[in-house]
């Protein structure tokens, strides 16, 4: 997947607050069991995430190679987060939208949500958790944008 300048600056700034914020996060003291239930939370959002992937593909085949990479990506970050294998997503099957690019709109627009969240949770992770959920924050938000982009998956 050929980076962008656009998503290289928005990598780059999450990255950069990141760096501020886990410094602000030494200065507060870690709380292992905030910690913990972040990490955990982080855990089970990515596994959400990774089933509406799942969802998707089954309902749009067409669409894998533009989502398999994608996809590879939050398993992976579905493992950095979790200690143990991941437990399947609670929930069932998420709704997925009949047209390939509607479908495509509403995985960006989780990807983005999922980075918001994971931006504001830099404030009270320690700089260890911090560091992962500020990269994984970027990898969302470059993931969101990849996902609206029209044409052809770019591959490398």
């Amino acid at each position: 997947m050929a980076l962008t300048r656009r998503t290289t600056l928005l990598a780059g700034a999450a990255l950069g607050g990141a760096a501020l914020l886990s410094g602000c996060a030494d200065a507060a003291g870690p709380n292992p069991r905030a910690a913990e239930r972040l990490r955990k939370r982080a855990a089970h959002d990515s596994a959400t995430l990774l089933a509406r992937y799942d969802a998707t593909l089954s309902a749009h085949p067409a669409l894998a190679p533009r989502l398999r990479p994608l996809r590879a990506e939050v398993a992976r970050h579905t493992e950095a987060f979790t200690p143990k294998p991941p437990s399947p997503a609670p929930g069932g099957t998420p709704r997925v939208p009949t047209d390939e690019r509607e479908a495509r709109t509403t995985l960006a627009d989780a990807e983005r949500t999922l980075s918001d969240t994971r931006t504001k949770a830099l404030l009270s992770a320690p700089p260890e958790l911090a560091r992962l959920l500020a990269s994984v924050a970027a990898a969302g938000a470059a993931h969101a944008y990849l996902l609206t982009q029209e044409g052809q998956p770019s591959s490398s």
